[in-house]
């Protein structure tokens, strides 16, 4: 068996709308501590490197960054050769276009970038959509699976990445606080707790925290093992930041013995 684990880290540096260099050196300093504390994985928020409230697409395009900027470079550098980070930006596209996108970085190498194919609000007056569900990238820890904040309020999002083989997903949020009963936790970390648990997939959740034009953030960072128990983040001066080790070798494995396995009981021509 397996045994490997994988720690992981949650960062959520204070963001500046649309002061790209700044927030890319707070970005910085939050994985260069995950990393002093032995993570592996990092995970920053949806629309780290920008803010999020903006007006139109043509203030999100000035905020917004290419994949091969080499700004990301100075970023990958404090990562060590065995880890991997993934970054909420907003993506530069031809034609003045912008996507709402996260970047996988490796210290030696651009991974990847995944482009959010589930716009809420006022995000679709400004972003255009991806065409993927999620996506997988075979890293250095392993399979990673990126989906970005309401794509994980499809139930068959994250199902759909568990039964590719993903070993964890990462998710950057930006959730906007929302009502709710005293003692409980927020809807999406109950959605995210939920899809961790049927899947047997942890998560690791990076929110935003304080407010932006009016805004309040959950402040809802957190890490969801596979059996779907949620370590919350705490605040740090002025960040938030959640580490814990997952055990990463066996989340491959979905059988409950003695009789039953997630994957092998389904019966998908009755769904």
């Amino acid at each position: 068996m397996d045994n490997r684990t994988v720690r992981a880290a949650a960062v959520s540096p204070p963001v500046v709308l649309g002061d790209v260099e700044h927030n890319l050196q707070r970005i910085r300093a939050a994985i260069a501590e995950a990393v002093a504390s032995g993570a592996r994985l990092i995970v920053a928020p949806e629309l780290s490197t920008s803010g999020y409230v903006f007006t139109d697409r043509a203030e999100a395009a000035r905020a917004a960054l290419d994949p091969a900027d080499p700004r990301w470079g100075h970023l990958r550098t404090a990562l060590r050769h065995d880890t991997v980070a993934v970054v909420g930006y907003a993506e530069a596209a031809g034609g003045g276009e912008v996507f709402n996108s996260a970047l996988v970085l490796e210290r030696d190498r651009v991974v990847g970038s995944y482009r959010k194919s589930h716009l809420w609000g006022r995000e679709k007056l400004v972003f255009r959509a991806g065409n993927a569900a999620g996506a997988l990238f075979d890293t250095v820890i392993g399979r990673l699976a990126v989906a970005i904040c309401y794509d994980n309020e499809f139930p068959e999002v994250p199902r759909r990445l568990a039964l590719a083989g993903t070993h964890v997903l990462a998710l950057p949020v930006n959730w906007p606080l929302v009502d709710r009963p005293p003692g409980e936790h927020p809807p999406e970390v109950i959605q995210a707790m939920a899809a961790a648990r049927s899947s047997r997939l942890p998560i690791v959740i990076a929110d935003r925290h304080g407010t932006e034009r009016g805004v309040e953030w959950t402040g809802g960072s957190g890490i969801v093992d596979h059996e779907g128990w949620f370590t919350p983040a705490t605040m740090s001066g002025d960040s938030m930041q959640v580490l814990r080790d997952l055990p990463l070798g066996s989340v491959a494995d979905k059988s409950l013995p003695p009789h039953n396995d997630l994957f092998a009981d389904r019966r998908p021509a009755l769904y």
